[in-house]
Parts: structure tokens; sequence; C-alpha cells
């Protein structure tokens, strides 16, 4: 009696699942349709403009380099 009782049940929420299914498909149908048939707007492709820039070194002691072997001879 048990075996034939959740038999019942089973196939009665399967039955409710495959009408919940169903019902969902036939109501959304157009706007399913409509998302897969959208074609978004095309966008310009950003053109980037860069501007570079190049620092330079101030000019102030160069001689700094030059010194340090003659300092560490001295030492």
């Amino acid at each position: 009696m048990f075996t034939l009782f959740a038999a019942v049940v089973f196939f009665a929420s399967f039955l409710l699942a495959v009408a919940t299914i169903i019902g969902m498909f036939a109501l959304y149908h157009d706007k399913m349709v409509a998302a897969l048939l959208f074609e978004p707007i095309p966008r310009e492709t950003p053109v980037y403009r860069l501007r570079i820039s190049r620092r330079r070194a101030p000019g102030g002691r160069h001689s700094s380099l030059q010194t340090f072997p003659v300092r560490a001879l001295i030492a």
C-alpha cells in the first residue's frame, strides 16, 4: 500500500513539474524569442589618444658619479 501511495505522489509531482515547465514556456515564449533575437546597438570603438612626454633629469650634479672612485682612493 505504501509503495502504491509513493508511486502516485511521485507521478503527481512529476506531472506538476512538467506542467509548470510547459506553462512557463507558454507564458514567456515571446520574451525568450525576443531575448534570443536581440542585437545590441553597435557602439563606436573607443579611440585612445596617448601623449607621451619624456621627462628630463634635472641638470644638477652629474659629477657625483665621477668623483666616487676618486673619494674611494683617497680614503
